[in-house]
């Protein structure tokens, strides 16, 4: 069944960019590879936002793997900086561009935030995050807020080798990396530090399946 909805996918991706990212792309596909239409909503009840959440995860998983078997070098910034850049390398931006149309429509909506929570979890996973507690939640946020900026800026950078995207990334992570010194700073300050604890303490890391992150996906494919 996984196979033939690889199959499936592969076939609907080249009609994605003639038909958009939707259910005549979904049918052309299966009419190359010989699939019955009925059998390829089954594969994907949800359309085109399912076909958007396939391609997307696919190149998640891709990304973790390659940080599994190379993991960034260097600093932090640095590491999240290479990860990111690898991520956009491992897609194609028609297609994001086609699945950004239809994850933009309110009852895709929840589906497109929750794909973009899981880009960041699958980079800081992949770099090793020890996070157990409140940080484990607000590392995530703030990479998928920066990564949703960064997919935008890249999908509209015409740049040689998208070096202005890359430089946007540089900017977007100094952000990111000032705002950690000031709050790391500010937990130093008498009794705030302990106060955080109190009132953090009981956050902790979603166990055993994190929901945010996790990538089972159900039929309709927004798991």
């Amino acid at each position: 069944m996984q196979d033939d909805r690889d199959r499936l996918l592969d076939a609907a991706l080249t009609h994605v960019p003639f038909e958009g990212m939707n259910d005549r792309a979904l049918i052309a596909g299966a009419r190359d590879i010989g699939m019955a239409p009925e059998l390829a909503r089954v594969h994907f009840p949800g359309g085109g936002a399912a076909l958007a959440a396939a391609y997307h995860r696919r190149a998640d998983a891709a990304l973790a793997a390659a940080l599994a078997a190379h993991p960034p070098q260097g600093r932090i910034r640095d590491r999240i900086t290479a990860a990111m850049r690898q991520r956009l390398e491992l897609a194609d931006p028609e297609l994001v561009r086609a699945g950004a149309a239809v994850l933009s429509l309110p009852p895709n909506a929840p589906l497109g935030a929750r794909l973009v929570w899981e880009t960041a979890d699958t980079i800081w996973t992949g770099l090793g995050d020890p996070s157990e507690d409140v940080n484990w939640w607000t590392k995530r946020a703030t990479l998928a807020s920066v990564w949703g900026a960064v997919v935008l800026y890249w999908l509209g950078d015409s740049s040689e080798g998208n070096l202005d995207t890359a430089a946007f990334i540089d900017r977007r992570i100094d952000g990111v990396m000032r705002f950690e010194k000031l709050k790391a700073g500010v937990r130093k300050l008498p009794g705030v530090g302990a106060m955080t604890d109190l009132a953090t303490g009981w956050i902790r890391k979603p166990a055993p399946q994190p929901a945010p992150g996790y990538r089972a996906e159900s039929p309709r494919g927004d798991a």
